[in-house]
C-alpha cells in the first residue's frame, strides 16, 4: 500500500494520549440485554446519570479521560461497551444489530440500571445511534449531547462507506481488508484512528480495541450486521423527528475535524429546537481524547444550567 513519506513518518511515531488519566471508581457488570451480554462500567451514586456512547471499533474507554471529571462534578457516569466491533463477547447469533437496534439497547441499559433523567452523550457512530434513540423514545432522557458524529447523509463518511458495502456483499473480503490493522502503523493511519484524533490512541489500547474483531468470528458477525444495517435514511429521519425533541440539547463540534464538517453541526442545531453549538478547538472527531477537559466542562455546564425532573419513572419503559 502506498503511503507518502510524511504520513509514514507521522504514523510510525508512538502515539499515546498525553493526558494523565485519573481512574474513576466504577462497578463493572454484564447486563443481559435482548441482543446478548453487554459490559457496562457504572460509577454509581445519586448524581444525575450521564450515558456515554462510543462508535464503531472502539469501546467505552473512549471516554476514560472525560469520566473522572464528570464524577468529580457529582454526576453518575455509565459507559457501556456496545456491540460495535470492539466488544469482547459476541451477541446472540440471531440478534438484530442494525444501528436502530443498537439504539434500542441504550433504553434497555437505562431500564436495567433504573436510570431516570438521563443525559445521553454520543460520539462518532455513537452520535448517530444517540440521535435515533432520542428521536424514537425521548421520554427517558433529560438532555441530548452530540459530539462530532455521523448525521444526515454523512453516515458513514465517504472514507469508511466502503466498509458497509463490503459487509453487505463480501464480508470475507472485509475480514481480509481489516488484517493490516494488526500493525500499529496502520492503526495510526487515516484508515483507523489517524484522522479521528490529533493526540493519538495509545498503541496498546488500539491493539486491544481491534483484537476482538480479529480473534472472534462472533464479534466479526456482529460488526458486519451493524455495518450492513447502516442507512443514511435512518439518520435523515432521526434528525427530522428530533424537530419535536423538547429537552435541552447541545451540539459540540470540532471545526478541524476531517470527517464531520461544521455544516452538519449547524444543521443539527437548526433542526433540534433550542439546541446550541459549542466549539472545541485543537481537536478532531474524538474530542473525548483530544480535549477531555473541555468536553467534560461543556457537559457539566449543560447539566447545571438545565435542572431535570428525575422522578417520572420513565426508565421503567425506556427499553420498550
Amino acid at each position: 500500500m502506498y503511503l507518502p513519506y510524511k504520513l509514514y513518518e507521522i504514523y510510525l511515531q508512538p502515539q499515546t494520549n498525553q493526558e494523565a488519566q485519573v481512574p474513576t471508581p466504577t462497578t463493572t457488570r454484564t447486563l443481559d440485554l435482548s441482543a446478548g451480554p453487554v459490559v457496562v462500567r457504572d460509577s454509581g451514586g445519586d448524581g444525575e446519570p450521564i450515558l456515554l456512547v462510543h462508535g464503531l471499533l472502539v469501546d467505552g474507554r473512549l471516554w476514560d479521560a472525560v469520566a473522572p471529571r464528570l464524577t468529580a462534578a457529582g454526576l453518575r457516569v455509565v459507559m457501556p461497551d456496545l456491540p460495535l466491533g470492539a466488544h469482547k463477547t459476541a451477541m446472540r447469533p440471531d440478534a438484530p444489530l442494525a444501528p436502530m437496534d443498537v439504539a434500542r439497547l441504550l433504553g434497555e441499559i437505562a431500564e436495567q440500571l433504573e436510570l431516570q433523567g438521563v443525559t445521553l452523550v454520543g460520539n462518532d457512530t455513537g452520535g448517530a445511534i444517540c440521535q435515533m434513540a432520542a428521536a424514537a423514545r425521548p421520554d427517558w432522557l433529560a438532555r441530548l449531547v452530540l459530539t462530532p458524529c455521523d448525521a444526515y447523509e454523512n453516515f458513514l463518511p465517504p472514507l469508511f462507506a466502503p466498509l458497509a458495502t463490503l459487509a453487505r456483499r463480501a464480508p470475507a473480503l472485509l475480514t481480509a481488508v481489516m488484517q493490516p490493522m494488526r500493525l500499529r502503523v496502520m492503526r495510526n493511519s487515516p484508515l483507523f484512528a489517524g484522522w479521528l484524533t490529533k493526540r493519538g490512541v495509545d498503541s496498546q489500547l488500539s491493539a486491544d480495541l481491534i483484537a476482538p474483531f480479529m480473534r472472534d468470528a462472533g464479534v466479526r458477525r456482529d460488526t458486519y450486521k451493524v455495518l450492513a444495517g447502516i442507512d443514511k435514511a435512518d439518520t435523515i429521519r432521526a434528525a427530522k423527528e428530533l424537530g419535536s425533541f423538547d429537552r435541552p440539547a447541545l451540539v459540540i463540534w470540532a471545526p478541524e475535524d476531517r470527517f464531520f464538517k461544521q455544516r452538519f453541526a449547524e444543521r443539527l442545531a437548526g433542526d433540534i429546537p433550542g439546541a446550541r453549538i459549542e466549539r472545541i478547538d485543537d481537536s478532531y472527531a474524538f474530542t473525548p481524547i483530544d480535549q477531555p477537559e473541555r468536553t467534560a466542562e461543556l457537559i457539566i455546564d449543560l447539566v447545571r444550567a438545565t435542572p431535570a425532573e428525575r422522578d417520572t419513572g420513565a426508565a421503567a419503559t425506556a427499553g420498550a
